[in-house]
């Protein structure tokens, strides 16, 4: 992983410029390779996804736990924050509710995921302009693949004695399926659709092929009766799958923290980063039309429809043919997030790319330029700056506010990760202005 100075499409230009100005810098006249112009909306569609990991989602879901007798529901609305607090957790398995309802935090992985591909096609054109070779390009994509998958391993053995070779986590989940979504750069849309089909059956079939015995012992893999299916779909219940099995099997290769692996307590699994593959590829179909020289509305209302497509498809399978499932991303939960992360990426488009608002991008716009380092504060430093935060500062605060406002039993579940975040964005602020970018 290497930190510099980048420009262009990869950096910020002089400070003395605005962020829109650097954002949109093309190329100068007479210059011997055209830098198309950076797309503001990825850079802020990103940063608004690490914004809310970095900031532990606001830690709306932890105020919404405390107890209704605490002091805290005196001041503000019980019923109101338990309603808001289903947006920022994971449901027990199904994520579809209603006719296409969803749990916003089941859409941060896909996110997540679906940008790696958006922005695959402008990484690749800079590498070209800068007259790397095929192979030197295909070497660094293996590289970065590799550190990715060791990165999600480090941070999922935080809390552990010894390395945890667990491959759930998404930075490992995004190295193993990177250098599949390589080969299919600048292919033909309907070779890359054909792909998806392709891969969704498969994936499809090889879990239906699995069907749990009779007698499977449930309970004793930390399923409930809320993540257990009958019928057809036995085949996606929690640590009752194909990828389970799988994972018995193979994360038993490697020395385990705590012995033998068993189950994943959420139902995870390894394999998800196969059909997460699919949802690269949306992406990376994305990424292409976005570079394409075809007018913006042109391009808002194919991002729109392939939504609309994904979504109605995605319905059709929740219904006969496999359940909505994030936790083991099942072909259908590819399509139903891959319609909202579609139009996610229309509305920030539209936001900071059509329309003239691209100066209102930059407060999430340095944080996606930084996106691995914020993504890494968030999950390594956050304990260490509420600490800091409580001992030089929160003495102040309280006295100013006349309550025990960053008590637990007060406001502290969402005034310490909010606090930690505001460092982390001073911190990225620092690191854009310098010209100071992280990248793997």
């Amino acid at each position: 992983m290497s930190a510099q100075s980048r420009a262009g499409g990869e950096g910020a230009a002089s400070s003395s410029q605005s962020v829109a100005e650097k954002l949109a810098e093309r190329h100068v006249p007479g210059s011997t390779s055209p830098k198309p112009a950076r797309l503001v909306s990825l850079d802020a569609y990103r940063g608004f996804i690490m914004v809310m990991l970095a900031a532990s989602g606001f830690g709306v879901a932890a105020l919404a736990r405390l107890p209704e007798s605490a002091p805290v529901w005196k001041e503000i609305d019980y019923a109101r924050w338990q309603e808001l607090a289903f947006h920022f957790e994971h449901p027990p398995w199904r994520s579809r509710f209603g006719w296409m309802g969803v749990s916003f935090w089941d859409l941060i992985q896909p996110a997540f995921m679906f940008m790696v591909g958006v922005a695959l096609p402008y990484s690749y054109a800079r590498r070209v302009r800068l007259g790397h070779s095929t192979r030197r390009i295909y070497a660094h994509a293996a590289w970065r693949a590799l550190v990715l998958v060791l990165m999600g391993v480090f941070l999922q053995s935080q809390h552990t004695s010894t390395t945890n070779w667990s491959f759930v986590n998404v930075l490992s989940q995004i190295g193993l399926g990177y250098l599949f979504l390589y080969p299919l750069l600048h292919r033909r849309v309907t070779t890359q659709v054909a792909v998806l089909a392709l891969l969704l059956v498969a994936y499809w079939g090889v879990f239906a092929s699995y069907r749990p015995p009779a007698d499977y012992d449930y309970a004793a893999v930390n399923a409930t009766p809320d993540t257990v299916f009958d019928g057809r779909f036995a085949s996606w219940s929690k640590n009752a799958n194909i990828g389970h099995e799988f994972d018995v099997w193979f994360l038993n290769l490697f020395p385990q923290p705590n012995g033998k692996f068993q189950f994943n307590p959420g139902g995870y699994v390894t394999l998800n980063f196969v059909p997460s593959i699919g949802t690269m590829l949306l992406g990376l179909m994305a990424g292409q039309l976005l570079r394409r020289q075809r007018s913006a509305l042109f391009k808002l209302a194919v991002l729109v429809a392939a939504g609309a497509v994904c979504m109605g498809l995605a319905i059709v399978a929740d219904l006969y043919v496999c359940p909505i499932v994030k936790r083991i991303w099942t072909p259908s939960w590819v399509l139903f997030s891959g319609a909202y992360v579609l139009w996610m990426l229309a509305g920030f488009y539209l936001l900071f790319d059509v329309l003239p608002l691209r100066w209102a991008a930059f407060p999430l716009a340095i944080v996606g330029m930084n996106s691995i380092a914020m993504y890494l504060m968030g999950q390594l430093m956050r304990p260490w700056t509420v600490r800091q935060i409580h001992t030089h500062f929160v003495g102040y605060l309280e006295t100013l506010a006349g309550k025990p406002i960053f008590s637990p039993e007060w406001l502290g579940p969402v005034l310490n990760p909010t606090s930690a975040f505001i460092v982390f964005w001073l911190i990225a602020l620092w690191m854009y202005r310098n010209k100071f970018f992280v990248r793997v």
